[in-house]
């Protein structure tokens, strides 16, 4: 029955609302990115702008990622006694929190 549960559980758990903030917040941060790829390509860019960008795009990725884990921490991680999938979930948020 674990099994069963924890296939519902395999899937981008996410309010809409969140969903589309995390889905804009993404397309900025590509447009970022895009932007110090063009800043790259000149030769009169300072390199502080340049780092100033990248820590901006570091910062909003950590906001989108800290938006993903609160929706797997609400619907999988509240949820997971209930399966009987304790220690599947605990691994596995101690191999995500490894790149946190």
């Amino acid at each position: 029955m674990a099994d069963q549960s924890k296939q519902s559980c395999d899937h981008l758990a996410i309010d809409a609302d969140v969903r589309d903030d995390v889905r804009a917040r993404l397309r900025s941060i590509r447009g970022h990115v895009d932007g110090v790829l063009r800043m790259l390509e000149r030769d009169d860019v300072y390199c502080v702008d340049a780092l100033k960008q990248i820590k901006a795009i570091n910062g909003a990725l950590s906001k989108t990622g800290d938006q993903i884990l609160r929706g797997h921490l609400k619907h999988h991680v509240v949820t997971a006694h209930e399966r009987g999938d304790e220690d599947a979930i605990v691994a596995e948020l101690m191999d995500v929190l490894k790149y946190r």
